[in-house]
């Protein structure tokens, strides 16, 4: 399996979306006309706190609904489909979690997926998982750590 490409520019913008969102975790995706690299980040709004799940607040979980789940799900007819979802981990570590596996189980969207980590100080580690067929799960593909001590703004 090989990381779908993910650019400077774009991580940066993700990392200042983590920063603006937390203590919340933020949500997003990102797209490309092609299927190995990205070049526009989606910024969506966490719906968590909406009722939905109201089993975790919005600092442990998040949600893309509404319109923007929609657009999200057209995207996938269009020149530049979705290629990889992202999302925040507040507790500064970069997993993709028993939760998120069950959400994501299937595949149920043809897409990668990116988790930030971020504390109230900085964004500190990065990690892009994607489907193995072999385990029935996402599994980690690529792993950075983040130069970036600037904390949320």
């Amino acid at each position: 399996m090989v990381p779908i490409a993910i650019g400077p520019a774009e991580r940066e913008q993700i990392y200042a979306h983590a920063r603006r969102a937390f203590p919340a975790e933020c949500c997003g995706y990102l797209i490309g006309a092609t299927e190995c690299l990205v070049d526009g980040v989606v910024e969506c709004r966490n719906a968590q706190e909406d009722g939905e799940h109201p089993a975790r607040g919005a600092d442990r979980g998040f949600v893309i609904a509404g319109r923007e789940l929609l657009a999200f799900a057209k995207s996938f007819d269009g020149s530049q489909p979705a290629r990889v979802v992202y999302h925040s981990h507040t507790n500064g570590r970069a997993y993709f979690s028993d939760v998120d596996q069950a959400l994501a189980r299937g595949p149920a969207y043809p897409v990668q997926h990116l988790v930030v980590g971020v504390t109230a100080e900085r964004v500190t580690e990065t990690a892009q998982f994607a489907w193995s067929a072999d385990v029935a799960a996402y599994v980690e593909i690529a792993r950075w750590t983040v130069e970036d001590t600037r904390g949320h703004s």
